[in-house]
């Protein structure tokens, strides 16, 4: 696990912290969630909340787990919008039933398939996980886990104890023919059981219009779902807002809030 020095230099490298927004980003798109209303979203392996980030950005509530208390107290002085929570998720998911409307998770549920300890056997702690989950989880929500299996055997594991755990769905796989790009999402249906989405930079000429959109740009909210570009003036103020209501304590606003410094030398 990440320790304090690892902790804070994971986080405040620039390519990682892009990479992670990414994945964060084609994460919610694949939950499919309702764009009419603000969803509560579990992070499973949330580290030190840049993937929060992502979802605050976009007007969701969230609770992130992980394992490692570095990562934890890096989120914490980053004042992440998100609750967090201690916890090996190979012990199971502790929150009430249905109470989630959608959970992500970047880079983090290859590591159940590891025997960290001689008690932990990967095929119980993965059933423990996905079984709990699926619990947690509201009627017709998803959950979209990234992840990075090292080999077949390891990818059918996982998706092995996440239908005998009650889901449905499968893989979604983003730019299968890329050795770079390519990237795994295990999107998991709660009850009924929806479509699978197509995989980004496969050939789906029939299906283009109902696939999920996904772009590198920074600027994402002005011209997809008219929200505020990020670190305008309105943006600003959206966020600062939004921690008001939370409680925290937050500078007032004035005419020079979210206004560019000139560049000095």
């Amino acid at each position: 696990f990440y320790d304090e020095a690892e902790a804070r230099k994971y986080t405040q490298n620039s390519r990682v912290v892009e990479i992670q927004a990414q994945m964060s980003e084609r994460a919610v798109e694949l939950l499919g969630l309702p764009e009419d209303r603000p969803c509560l979203l579990l992070d499973v392996g949330c580290g030190s909340g840049l993937s929060g980030d992502y979802i605050s950005e976009e007007g969701h509530y969230w609770i992130g787990m992980d394992i490692s208390p570095a990562m934890l107290d890096v989120a914490v002085e980053r004042e992440v919008e998100g609750d967090l929570l201690l916890a090996d998720v190979g012990h199971g998911i502790p929150f009430r039933p249905g109470m989630f409307d959608g959970c992500i998770s970047i880079s983090a549920v290859q590591w159940l398939c590891n025997a960290d300890k001689k008690s932990h056997s990967p095929p119980k702690r993965l059933y423990r996980f996905f079984s709990t989950l699926y619990t947690a989880l509201a009627r017709g929500s998803r959950a979209v886990l990234q992840l990075y299996p090292e080999n077949s055997e390891q990818l059918e594991l996982i998706t092995a104890q996440a239908m005998r755990a009650g889901f449905t769905g499968g893989m979604v796989v983003d730019y299968p023919n890329s050795a770079k790009a390519k990237k795994f999402f295990l999107c998991l249906f709660v009850g009924a059981s929806g479509t699978l989405p197509k995989g980004l930079g496969t050939e789906c000429a029939d299906e283009e219009p109902h696939q999920a959109k996904f772009t590198n740009e920074r600027t994402r909210f002005k011209n997809i779902k008219g929200k505020s570009v990020k670190k305008s003036r309105d943006w600003i103020l959206e966020k600062k807002e939004r921690r008001r209501r939370q409680g925290k304590e937050v500078r007032a606003d004035t005419k020079y809030t979210g206004r560019k410094r000139r560049p000095r030398f």
